[in-house]
């Protein structure tokens, strides 16, 4: 059995390990060989088996999504588990880590970075990769190096953390206070919200539990309207 939420880039476990034996199987380069880490010679590699699967243009990026995973585990002989995308990764306040991966800028990584974190939640990224980029637009426009990171707001207090911030500010693109990013964190992803795969789907597991968006999203921006372009922006 893999785990879709274990196969994601920047991530090392077994389950990677297996997907690399079946795209060196099924024909796909990765030098590195099964390394076991998902780097950019196994999402190259993965590209290559989303378009022989018949996926062009942004749905062959090189991320796992449930049916492109689910068909090479077909075809290589191992099963796949899609269902395991809730918060279990939750993390005490004290596991919550504060160095900045430096993540790309702007819309279209915001975009990319968004469709990643739908995967992993299983969310539908028609309706989540929108409200998170505009969620991003609006917190930190689109994760800019001046704005990750809040100090004048009401949660700039706590200890000073190894960022040298308050501990309760909020942080990364979509802003979320240390406390809710260990409540909501995401199995399998970075334990730092500056991280912005791992700040999107804790925002994601926190507008599901806080304002009842369903599993889909298609409700994402109706219900939380600073993921909604056409009202004007308001904290969530």
């Amino acid at each position: 059995m893999v785990a879709l939420a274990n196969v994601q880039y920047g991530l090392s476990n077994e389950d990677i390990r297996a997907v690399q034996r079946a795209l060196i199987a099924r024909g796909h380069m990765i030098p590195a060989g099964p390394t076991g880490h998902f780097e950019d010679q196994t999402r190259a590699a993965y590209a290559e088996e989303q378009r022989a699967q018949g996926y062009t243009g942004a749905d062959a990026d090189g991320i796992p999504g449930c049916t492109s995973l689910s068909e090479l585990g077909r075809q290589s002989g191992f099963a796949v588990d899609c269902q395991s995308t809730g918060p279990a990764g939750r993390l005490s306040l004290s596991q919550v880590t504060y160095q900045d991966p430096g993540n790309q800028t702007g819309q279209a990584a915001m975009q990319a970075y968004a469709r990643t974190a739908c995967n992993l939640t299983g969310m539908n990224p028609s309706y989540g990769v929108p409200a998170l980029v505009t969620i991003t637009k609006r917190e930190s426009a689109y994760n800019d190096p001046h704005w990750r990171v809040n100090t004048t707001d009401v949660n700039a207090h706590g200890p000073i953390m190894p960022d040298r911030h308050p501990q309760n500010c909020s942080r990364g693109a979509t802003q979320c206070i240390p406390i809710t990013f260990a409540e909501y964190h995401q199995a399998g992803t970075a334990t730092t919200p500056y991280d912005v795969v791992a700040d999107m789907c804790a925002t994601i597991n926190y507008v599901r539990a806080r304002y009842k968006v369903n599993q889909s999203g298609s409700n994402f921006a109706a219900l939380v309207q600073q993921a909604d372009p056409s009202r004007p922006p308001r904290g969530y």
